[in-house]
């Protein structure tokens, strides 16, 4: 345990060694009994504050503001979807499929996309890299351009 370990645990929680962390409590104990004057400062310093800290308190609100406040929530609204009418006379909501159709359109659209694209790298076959090609390498390949003469 080092000094500013030491005053870190007591700066982060508090004076009482019971909300210190368990597994640096024994250490940080036997450090504060080594070296009592340093910690005692330390140990008083958190305890002021910890009493500060445990002084305040918060009123409990007014029963009259929590029922102004339950009363002025909006009231939960139901969902105006479609209805349709199936046999047997049950109404099922419609719209939850939209969602599965929008998916399944991206899908398809995507696939679509994807096959032109091959297919069109495929029939006029892939561009070639040309004399600017040097940006294509890496410094573990070597170099494609030849810089020797300058």
């Amino acid at each position: 345990m080092t000094p500013e370990r030491f005053r870190a645990i007591v700066d982060a929680y508090g004076a009482d060694a019971r909300h210190w962390p368990v597994a640096e409590r024994t250490a940080a104990s036997a450090w504060a009994d080594q070296h009592r004057s340093e910690a005692d400062a330390l140990l008083a310093d958190a305890a002021q504050l910890d009493l500060w800290l445990a002084g305040d308190t918060v009123a409990a609100p007014d029963p009259s503001l929590v029922e102004r406040v339950v009363a002025s929530a909006p009231a939960r609204r139901r969902s105006r979807r479609l209805s349709l009418a199936w046999p047997g006379g049950r109404l099922r909501r419609a719209g939850w499929w939209w969602s599965g159709a929008a998916f399944a359109g991206v899908g398809l659209i995507g696939g679509v996309a994807g096959a032109l694209a091959v297919s069109f790298f495929l029939v006029t076959g892939s561009p070639s890299p040309g004399p600017e090609s040097s940006y294509l390498t890496t410094g573990f390949g070597g170099t494609a351009a030849d810089w020797s003469g300058e």
